[in-house]
């Protein structure tokens, strides 16, 4: 099986990764990629989210599979163009992809589908998002209704604050989604899917904040964790009955099916199991980690879903140690990152004992002598990922890795998955 991968990321590289452990699995090809992916596989600088590039490149591939990592292709259609020449494709279309797309049309489908979630309202101008903001309260959520690579949320105590961000969303022209906070530990659930059926994955949870303790601006994510340790028994066959199968088939009723990962954002709340979000591809940095314990061979699994043939499944076979991620970001991230500093470090980091690193924002530079060397090309630079016995040893192999990579203005947390490792999660009762 020759498996085309579209993205330039940290999931990309996760996936790649995966991808190749798969017996079945012959050649992987990666686009645009990034200076990890290209250490591994053949990268082609394509324009991913071009729905003519992408089938080009396919052609001449002549590919099998086709996995589109990031949500911006595929609310452009290339799934669709992809499909439309042939091609068993690992993503949704354009229509189903509006999952994530419109933050409005994913409240749309969850009542239709009956999925527990936030109260919410959607807002386009100052009156309905005063109006909102004061019936909520705080903590106030506002959520720009597009795409924001993971940072279009504000949730904070000052009602200024979330008033500024929705407006700013208004301004550009957005509208807001405005919801009332949901208390809770959150958790990451992927949920592959072909159209009809759904298999998920191990929960996992990241850490959004930029700095320790959660403090700071949202980010992408600055870290992860699988599995979770403190979740009530029998959660993720509450998430597929009663969030993810129902959307699938309500996605199906409506002529839209979905194909792919369908990412779900849960809160644990003291009212039970709440959908934050849905995405609609893969989530950064969760498949570091979740990707990491899979031991079911990815590529085959994929390709069942794209073919619309998951059917009656075994069970997922997994790692039994525990993985954690690290996200090492740019200075200045998320704000204004810095390129371009050289990283140091990464062959010691690699040469550890169950330690990976997953490209993210990197790229291959030469000097004025020719000299090669990789260098920061995004705002979340890497993800250094670990498995241990425990929560406590693949923390500490994580960040043993982490303090072997160095650039200049390198940051990162020091506390993911802390509280997990010292039992301290609480789950919210009635």
């Amino acid at each position: 099986m020759k498996v085309l991968v579209l993205g330039p990321g940290g999931r990309e590289h996760a996936i790649i990764t995966a991808l190749l452990r798969d017996p079945a699995v012959t050649e992987v090809h990666s686009a645009p990629g990034n200076a990890g992916i290209s250490a591994i596989v053949p990268t082609h600088s394509i324009d991913a989210n071009s729905p003519e590039e992408a089938t080009a490149l396919a052609e001449r591939l002549e590919a099998d599979l086709v996995v589109i990592g990031p949500e911006a292709p595929l609310v452009a259609g290339v799934a669709d163009a992809l499909r439309e020449a042939g091609f068993p494709v690992f993503g949704p279309d354009a229509a189903a992809a509006q999952l994530e797309g419109s933050k409005a049309f994913a409240k749309e489908i969850m009542a239709e589908a009956d999925v527990p979630t936030a109260m919410s309202r959607v807002a386009h101008d100052a009156a309905t998002v005063e109006e909102a903001l004061d019936a909520f309260g705080a903590p106030y959520v506002v959520k720009d209704d597009g795409l924001a690579a993971g940072k279009g949320v504000v949730v904070t105590e000052r009602r200024d604050e979330a008033l500024e961000h929705a407006m700013a969303c208004i301004s550009a022209g957005s509208s807001v989604v405005i919801e009332e906070y949901l208390d809770g530990p959150e958790v990451s659930l992927f949920v592959i899917c072909d159209g009809q059926r759904t298999v998920p994955l191990s929960p996992a949870q990241d850490f959004k904040r930029i700095f320790d303790r959660d403090e700071g601006p949202n980010t992408g994510g600055m870290g992860a964790y699988t599995p979770l340790p403190w979740l009530p028994e029998n959660f993720t066959d509450e998430v597929i009955r009663r969030v993810a199968q129902p959307t699938v088939d309500v996605m199906a009723q409506r002529g839209t099916p979905f194909v792919g990962v369908l990412y779900c954002g849960l809160a644990v709340t003291r009212r039970g199991l709440r959908v934050i979000e849905f995405n609609a591809r893969f989530g950064d940095p969760e498949t570091q980690a979740v990707l990491a314990r899979l031991k079911t061979p990815l590529g085959q699994l994929l390709l069942a879903a794209a073919n619309g043939d998951l059917g009656e499944r075994e069970a997922l076979q997994w790692d039994l140690r525990t993985a954690v991620d690290v996200v090492m970001a740019a200075e200045h991230y998320p704000d204004a990152p810095r390129k371009g500093d050289a990283i140091h470090g990464l062959d010691d980091a690699e040469a550890l004992d169950d330690v990976s690193v997953l490209h993210a924002g990197t790229r291959i530079d030469t000097d004025a002598s020719g000299n090669p060397s990789i260098v920061t090309h995004g705002g979340r630079v890497l993800a250094v990922v670990a498995l241990g016995d425990d929560l406590s040893e693949a923390r500490s192999k994580a960040y043993a890795g982490v303090h072997k990579i160095t650039w200049e203005g390198a940051q990162y947390r020091t506390d993911i998955a802390e509280l997990a490792a010292a039992g301290d999660v609480v789950v919210p009762t009635t």
